[in-house]
């Protein structure tokens, strides 16, 4: 789901925490050593996307934020936040040439560049993360 989280608005705060969980608590946080990527750098998007980040002429970055139950990415586009909400049973991330990671979620993705060792080693965590949480069966979901 993409929605705009410029405002402070309880009832797309009850949505994102419905779909991925709440933040996780300080020392859970400290814990996994943290759960918010560095500045991740956006090759391609979907044309969804793309149409907002073509509003204004940044650089398009973003970034992610793990949750329980799946993860945001954040981006900007002129002076709104914007955020894709992917729980896990829907994320998808592959590695393409060229330090390349696509995220997907149904027809959105993001491909972001992956030229330093720090996003690689989120990229990492987010992967052992979502391996050991995933549901082991129907009833988990």
């Amino acid at each position: 789901m993409l929605i705009n989280v410029s405002y402070n608005n309880k009832e797309i705060t009850r949505k994102v925490d419905a779909e991925v969980g709440k933040p996780f608590t300080l020392k859970e946080r400290w814990a996994m050593g943290g759960i918010g990527s560095p500045r991740l750098f956006m090759t391609e998007t979907n044309i969804e996307i793309r149409n907002l980040l073509i509003l204004d002429n940044n650089r398009d970055q973003c970034n992610v934020e793990i949750r329980p139950k799946g993860i945001i990415v954040r981006f900007r586009s002129l002076l709104e936040t914007f955020a894709l909400v992917i729980p896990f049973y829907k994320l998808t991330i592959y590695k393409g040439d060229l330090a390349i990671y696509s995220i997907y979620r149904d027809h959105y993705f993001i491909k972001v560049q992956a030229d330093t060792k720090a996003v690689q080693k989120f990229f990492r965590k987010l992967l052992d993360y979502k391996a050991d949480n995933a549901p082991t069966s129907v009833e988990d979901l």
